[in-house]
């Protein structure tokens, strides 16, 4: 079974300084239909103008990962934590028994485009941690370039979730088999793409319950950037 989730559906907040839509409920947009999809809770886009940015705020029992797309973020924390996070890298933070973090746009002159992503953790009150990690462009052109999971090789969450990216040009194509029982959700973050011969746009997104095979491939003129995420 495959459920679209179209861009235009989402939630949409522009404070001027931050332009968000939300896939899932979240601060004020609250949808009863849409609170999240197995352990996966928040898809944010956000875009954040130039010298701005999230102030300090809090977190506990909760895996955050962040993925830039464009511009370079500005991360502080209550642990010390002080790093640029940009293209082609990934954060992950597991806010456990509590954090203090700010976000910023790490220019005075272009804004930022990042996706933030929460997955509920399998266990609470663990010791708060920070992990950022990058990769090569052309390990996601073509192929599936795995950026969080439980069991490392990519930045390590406390859930058995695995969030993947792929970059796919025109017509290419990438597969993802799915265990029995699992579950997955595509993410468009750039262009455009078909999911199981399903057309989507940037922004759009689909759910997979009971399916064996993901089916990606790259539309349009120019292809897209998928995530992926495989949930139990």
């Amino acid at each position: 079974m495959i459920t679209l989730r179209r861009s235009a559906e989402r939630g949409h907040s522009n404070r001027g300084w931050l332009d968000s839509w939300f896939t899932f409920s979240f601060a004020d947009y609250y949808d009863p239909a849409h609170m999240g999809f197995r352990a996966l809770r928040v898809i944010n886009d956000d875009r954040i103008e130039a010298g701005t940015g999230f102030g300090p705020h809090g977190h506990r029992d909760m895996e955050i990962i962040t993925y830039v797309l464009e511009g370079r973020l500005l991360h502080r924390d209550s642990m010390g934590e002080r790093h640029v996070l940009g293209p082609n890298e990934v954060q992950t933070m597991s806010a456990g028994t509590g954090i203090v973090h700010s976000e910023f746009n790490a220019s005075e002159e272009e804004p930022v485009h990042s996706i933030q992503i929460w997955i509920l953790p399998d266990k609470e009150d663990v010791k708060p941690s920070y992990q950022q990690i990058g990769f090569r462009p052309e390990e996601k052109r073509g192929r599936l370039r795995l950026l969080a999971g439980p069991n490392g090789d990519a930045t390590t969450i406390h859930q058995d979730a695995r969030l993947y990216v792929t970059e796919l040009s025109p017509k290419q194509s990438v597969s993802h088999e799915l265990a029995p029982g699992r579950h997955a959700w595509i993410q468009v973050v750039r262009g455009d793409v078909s999911v199981n011969g399903n057309e989507l746009h940037e922004g759009d997104a689909a759910s997979l319950s009971e399916e064996t095979t993901v089916a990606l491939a790259g539309g349009g003129n120019a292809g897209g950037e998928v995530l992926l995420f495989d949930l139990k």
